[in-house]
This record gives C-alpha cells, sequence and structure tokens, in this order.
C-alpha cells in the first residue's frame, strides 16, 4: 500500500539521482559490451540495472510524477580496456550504494525504502564482488 500523500521534494530528488545513476549503470556497462563483446559480469549486470530500472519507474508511475529523462544513453564513459572498464565499475557499484545510503534518509515509505534497500544490496552485495572478480581478472 502506498502513501496517500504527495512525494516531499526530497522523495522526488532522491527518486530522481537513484534512477540517473541506475541509467548511467545500464549505459556504461551497455557501452562496455559493445566495445568488449558479451564479457562477464557486464553482460549479467546490464540486465540487472534495466531491472533496477523498472522498479524506480513504476515507483515514478505509482506517485504520478514524471521520471527525468535518461541522459546517459550515447555519452556514457568509454574505457582503453577491460581492466579499466572493470575498475571504474568496482567504484561505480560504491557511489552507487552510497547513493542508495543518501537517500535512504529522505523518506519513510515502506514501499521506496523497500526497492532502495534491494538495490543498494544487489550493488553490495552481487554487482561489487562480481566486478572485484573482473579486475582481479582483468588485472594481471
Amino acid at each position: 500500500m502506498t502513501d496517500t500523500q504527495p512525494l516531499t521534494e526530497a522523495e522526488r530528488r532522491g527518486l530522481a539521482d537513484a534512477l540517473d545513476d541506475e541509467y548511467k549503470s545500464r549505459a556504461t556497462y551497455a557501452g562496455v559490451i559493445e566495445d568488449f563483446g558479451a564479457v562477464r559480469p557486464f553482460v549479467n549486470i546490464v540486465e540487472a540495472e534495466k531491472r533496477h530500472i523498472s522498479a524506480l519507474l513504476r515507483l515514478f508511475e505509482r506517485y504520478g510524477i514524471a521520471p527525468p529523462p535518461d541522459r546517459w544513453t550515447g555519452s556514457s564513459p568509454r574505457f582503453s580496456s577491460l581492466s579499466a572498464a572493470c575498475a571504474e565499475a568496482v567504484q561505480a557499484e560504491i557511489d552507487n550504494a552510497a547513493i542508495y545510503d543518501r537517500v535512504l534518509k529522505t523518506t519513510t515509505r515502506a514501499d521506496i525504502l523497500s526497492v532502495y534497500h534491494a538495490l543498494r544490496d544487489a550493488s553490495l552485495d552481487r554487482h561489487l564482488p562480481a566486478f572485484r572478480r573482473c579486475a582481479e581478472r582483468e588485472g594481471r
């Protein structure tokens, strides 16, 4: 059940910040795949990023607010090597978790908190270890 009160400005900004970072991750990881082929873990995690975006977009829809546009598709960072991409992905997942730590403080709504917790946990518990393994493997 959702709260019937309109979202506060902090809640709106939190949703927008989270969505923007998920857009950035999706575009960045898709660019790595474009440049280096269907390499793991990028090929798996880009699909997870799509699910994260969908979860956030459902919140925008539920609360009747327009999501910000995707400013990352076609303008994501590019890397000279898979090793560099893996290292950057490690930092991106750390930064993503930090965004969720921040936006978790902007709301008390159970539905939003549930999505934020799930997405932060995915970054910390699944994506970050996968990219660390990638960085170690490619750095040899």
